[in-house]
This record gives structure tokens, C-alpha cells and sequence, in this order.
């Protein structure tokens, strides 16, 4: 016989829709938004969450992984040396339950192309900061529910220009310890955000 609490915490285990689908932008998809995909697919795995996880960007096609990116990975035991880039597209877009930006101006970018995209597309850093101050997503709550919950009274101009408190500062051509303070950084955001959209599989319930 299931118990409540088995059955709460089958309601954090469980896939959040059918099938979640997650996308994350940032310019060349070559640094930021490839460490951040992988990272994320890693700590989703870790804890048996299913997830659909890629990333694209807003300038270059097909190019690799830069290899400063590649070995800041590899510290983390995630692997890039496979990863391609890729331009968005609306499909991209509009398949996703949730678009996750490096910057604002790629939030931006992806709006332009569906103004629905407004309520499911953030900055990493945007999202974690709000999720935190509304609260972990409940055990009935879809990740719909929970974005229109997080994202309320958001206004499309609170993207407009640059800031500290909603960019992940690109590494593109800088040192080694620029790419480890940058995926540094990733790791710290993305396990927060697994904790809030699903608040007892990140504590390692089964």
C-alpha cells in the first residue's frame, strides 16, 4: 500500500509534464549555454529526473565547444567534446517548457519571436533569484503553473539593457580562470534551481 508520504514524493520525482523540455541560450553556444546544458542534464541525472536538455545561441552554427569550455567541463565530469552549436529558431522556442538565458539580451532575442515566450523564458540568474524569493515549486504544480507563479508581474521591459544581477559574464576569450569562475557559477545556479522545481528529488529522495 503507497503512503502519503510516497506519494508526495512521487509527485516531485515525477517528470513535471509528459516529457520537459529545456533550453538554454547564450551568444555563440560555445562557452556558456554548452557548460550549462551539461551540467544541468548531469545534476537532473543525479537524481533520476527526466528532462529534455539542449542549448543553442544567437550567432554560430556547427562550430565545437571552445577548449577552454571543453576543460572547465571536464573538471565537473561532463564531457563537451561531442557538442556542436546552433542558431535558435522559433520551433526551438516554442517546443521548450522553459527557455534559460545567459543574458538578457538572448532572453530578448527569443521573445522577439512569440510573445507568448515572455512567461517561460528567463535569465538563469532572473529565474533563481525570483523562484527563490516566491518558493519552491508544490507538489501539484505543473512547471506552467509554477513559471506564471514565479514570473508574476513581470513586465518585458525588465529586460531591457544589461545587468550584474541578471547576466552570467561571458568567458569567450579569456583565461582558464575565467571559464572555472563561470562554470563555478553555473553549478551554483543550476543545483538551486533543481531544488526549487523539484524541491525533495534534489534532497535525494527516491
Amino acid at each position: 500500500m503507497v503512503n502519503g508520504k510516497q506519494l508526495e514524493t512521487a509527485a516531485y520525482n515525477r517528470p513535471i509534464e509528459a516529457s520537459v523540455d529545456i533550453l538554454i541560450l547564450c551568444t555563440g553556444n560555445i562557452c556558456r549555454s554548452p557548460m550549462a546544458e551539461a551540467l544541468l542534464r548531469e545534476r537532473l541525472r543525479e537524481r533520476g529526473i527526466e528532462a529534455t536538455i539542449s542549448s543553442a545561441g544567437i550567432t554560430f552554427d556547427g562550430r565545437a565547444a571552445t577548449d577552454e569550455a571543453i576543460k572547465a567541463a571536464a573538471a565537473y565530469n561532463v564531457d563537451l567534446t561531442e557538442h556542436r552549436s546552433r542558431v535558435m529558431n522559433a520551433d526551438m522556442l516554442h517546443n521548450a517548457h522553459l527557455v534559460i538565458a545567459m543574458e538578457r539580451m538572448h532572453a530578448r532575442e527569443a521573445i522577439v519571436l512569440g510573445e507568448s515566450l515572455l512567461q517561460r523564458t528567463f535569465t538563469l540568474k532572473e529565474l533563481v533569484r525570483r523562484a527563490e524569493a516566491m518558493g519552491a515549486r508544490g507538489p501539484e504544480e505543473t512547471i506552467d503553473a509554477w513559471l506564471v507563479r514565479v514570473g508574476a508581474d513581470r513586465r518585458p521591459m525588465e529586460l531591457f539593457g544589461e545587468s550584474v544581477d541578471d547576466d552570467v559574464a561571458d568567458p569567450y576569450l579569456g583565461p582558464p580562470r575565467v571559464y572555472e569562475a563561470c562554470i563555478a557559477e553555473l553549478d551554483d545556479l543550476l543545483r538551486r534551481l533543481v531544488g526549487l522545481l523539484w524541491p525533495l528529488a534534489s534532497k535525494g529522495a527516491a
